[in-house]
């Protein structure tokens, strides 16, 4: 699943390609992926150019002269650019037919991602994207302790929680966890203010290597051709298993945290 370091490498990458295009036709193939009326959509989008693309937590926004296309790429979603007389394939669901003459194409395996339009002034306040918790960049430290001082539940699941703190997915709390020597089923209630601390500074370095070079390319993440994430080659722990932990030689073990698939060392996090 694309988490906040791809997201943003595909949001780089799209604003590059198709700031300041027209969307001058849209062909919606497989309607459940808009989260409205589609032919009220589509005569939305149609004739609206690409102002600006922002991004919060792991949602693509396209600024458009009225509204704000809000896109989340769920488990398998990507964009591809193609020329205009590229053919659909059986994947490829929603199509917007460029003023360059080209056809930005949203491709989706599993059809879990979603697209809607938003209010262009006040979208940041508008669902689902005014519940999304701050960015580990942007956070409180002493908010964030206190949140998750008073969870009960297992600490991975406190920061895979999109309202505590917006961005990290299960690869990178893996990451994170590891670089701060904690065990992902310790209680957010056992963890100590300094342990805290040291979780926020390294989701705020894991996160920002991984946007440095370009997100982590796993199974199914994938910007577009030739585009790949190189975060993969400075995994620590995240797919590991039975692999030497680079700090002590412990083999990595596979757990499971919430129904997740956890990669932990058992010896540097106990």
């Amino acid at each position: 699943m694309p988490e906040l370091p791809e997201v943003e490498t595909v949001r780089r990458t799209l604003e590059r390609l198709i700031v300041g295009e027209t969307i001058v036709d849209l062909n919606i193939i497989y309607s459940p992926i808009v989260q409205m009326d589609a032919s009220e959509f589509k005569q939305a989008v149609q004739g609206q150019t690409i102002q600006a693309i922002h991004r919060m937590g792991k949602y693509l926004i396209f600024l458009l002269d009225q509204h704000a296309l809000v896109i989340h790429l769920r488990m398998e979603g990507r964009f591809y650019l193609y020329g205009q007389d590229h053919i659909a394939t059986k994947h490829e669901h929603i199509i917007f037919h460029l003023s360059s003459g080209k056809q930005l194409i949203y491709h989706d395996v599993r059809k879990f991602g979603t697209m809607d339009l938003l209010t262009i002034t006040n979208y940041h306040q508008e669902e689902p994207l005014c519940r999304l918790g701050k960015e580990p960049q942007d956070i409180i430290f002493e908010d964030f302790y206190q949140t998750i001082k008073k969870r009960q539940t297992e600490i991975k699941a406190i920061l895979l929680d999109q309202h505590v703190i917006s961005g990290l997915g299960n690869i990178y709390v893996d990451e994170t966890l590891f670089r701060s020597k904690i065990h992902p089923t310790r209680k957010g209630t056992s963890i100590k203010k300094d342990e805290a601390h040291l979780i926020l500074e390294s989701a705020k370095w894991v996160l920002g290597e991984a946007i440095k070079q370009g997100g982590t390319t796993i199974r199914t993440f994938r910007v577009m051709e030739g585009v790949h994430g190189r975060f993969q080659h400075e995994l620590a722990v995240h797919t590991k298993v039975g692999q030497p932990c680079p700090i002590c030689g412990t083999p990595i073990q596979k757990i499971k945290v919430k129904g997740r698939g956890t990669y932990v060392c058992p010896t540097c996090q106990r």
